[in-house]
């Protein structure tokens, strides 16, 4: 899938949930959808799953 039909899906998905949801779900959408970004963005950049296991154990000492 090309970064192109990514957006257009992702823009189809924000407008769904502002309009039958109203501007709480608009906002509820497009915060997940940026963590969904990041973290694929993440794992496509070489990140375990470890990695993260460490960093909440290191914050909870």
């Amino acid at each position: 899938m090309n970064a192109p039909f990514a957006g257009m899906i992702a823009g189809m998905a924000l407008a769904f949930a502002g309009y039958f949801g109203g501007f709480g779900a608009f906002l509820l959408v497009a915060a997940l959808g940026g963590l969904g970004w990041a973290a694929g963005r993440w794992v496509e950049g070489g990140g375990r799953a470890r990695d993260v296991r460490d960093l909440f154990e290191r914050g909870g000492r």
